[in-house]
């Protein structure tokens, strides 16, 4: 992008962009922070420009499913503030932002199917009939394919993302939930919750590959970012089940707090943050030694949870108090509280990229 004249200003700038981007009012400070790196007010000009003209100064969206409002908060993760709000009839529950950013699909209960919302117009441009309950929903990697895990019917569905139709239903465990794909898009791993089992289904042939008995009734889950480890949450033993992927047995089992409802990893894989609904939690696991190391008092009946692309900062959608909460995961505590709407649910993977 640029090159230096500075034969000892490298490893400082590389440090000072990494502190000043780590926070999210940073755009403003850019330009004076690698001011006082360089010492150099053209070079640092120069350079500010460069960086606010990337990707790097856009912050994503974050899209928040309030069941009983029958809409979809959308939250600009810069500012901190709801800047849309967009209806979405069926009591919405579960989202999935597509890789691109242009479109996000919400899960629609009472609707049987889902919404599929323009990012850009900001409103719902078409809607599918799944099933009559569908819950939790998963986009490809490479948004090719949406899945959409029906409650009552105890199966999945395969859209296509072009047709919107489906390509094939697959039958699972029952009372299936939480859905995630692995980073390589090969396979597919589904909470079942009454179950008490995780599948995995191979997408290559679309078929359910190995089965691993979790806790009890389990609903969330997660997967790391080399695919290696699932992390379920178990609603009613209180705990998360960690899955070794390769071979789908579990490896450990972490006690939590009451009724862990969902998950999501931060800092490089390090940390992994669950939702308590019953006591208005997230506790905080370090993933190497597999124990609870904090707990954070966030809003009533936390429930979804997301890790903002910096991998630093953790949003968690209160559906009580109809609010999101926004956790710094270097220091363990909740830094902003956003209001959304009633019933603030948004299972599943909530934030663009």
């Amino acid at each position: 992008m640029f090159s230096l004249n500075y034969r000892r200003a490298g490893s400082r700038l590389v440090c000072g962009i990494r502190t000043i981007l780590g926070d999210r009012h940073a755009s403003s400070r850019l330009a004076s922070g690698i001011h006082t790196i360089l010492g150099d007010k053209a070079v640092a000009i120069g350079i500010a420009t460069a960086f606010l003209s990337t990707p790097l100064a856009a912050q994503p969206f974050a899209y928040i499913s309030n069941q009983l409002a029958d809409s979809v908060s959308v939250i600009d993760t810069a500012t901190g503030s709801v800047v849309d709000t967009i209806a979405v009839p069926g009591k919405p529950a579960g989202v999935a932002v597509a890789p691109d950013g242009n479109k996000v699909y919400v899960s629609t209960p009472e609707a049987k199917g889902f919404a599929v919302v323009d990012t850009k117009k900001r409103e719902v441009i078409g809607s599918v009939a799944v099933n009559d309950g569908t819950l939790g929903i998963a986009v490809s990697p490479d948004g090719k394919r949406i899945y959409v895990a029906d409650w009552y019917k105890n199966n999945v569905s395969v859209i296509d993302a072009d047709s919107l139709q489906i390509i094939k239903t697959i039958s699972v465990g029952e009372s299936p939930s939480g859905l995630v794909v692995s980073p390589d898009n090969r396979w597919l791993y589904v909470a079942n919750r009454i179950s008490n089992s995780v599948s995995q289904i191979d997408l290559k042939t679309l078929t359910v590959k190995k089965t691993a008995q979790v806790g009890t009734h389990p609903f969330g889950l997660t997967i790391d970012s080399r695919g290696e480890r699932i992390y379920v949450a178990n609603v009613k033993s209180d705990d998360v089940t960690v899955v070794e992927t390769a071979r789908m047995k579990p490896i450990a089992t972490v006690k939590v707090n009451m009724l862990p409802y969902a998950t999501a990893l931060a800092l490089n894989d390090s940390r992994l943050l669950v939702t308590n609904q019953d006591d208005g939690s997230v506790s905080v696991v370090d993933t190497e030694t597999l124990k609870e190391i904090a707990l954070i008092t966030v809003g009533t009946k936390p429930e979804g949870i997301s890790t903002h692309p910096d991998d630093r900062h953790v949003y968690v959608a209160n559906w009580f108090d109809g609010n999101v909460s926004v956790i710094d995961a270097r220091t363990l505590k909740v830094i902003d509280t956003i209001q959304t709407g009633e019933g603030s649910r948004a299972f599943g993977q909530f934030m663009g990229k």
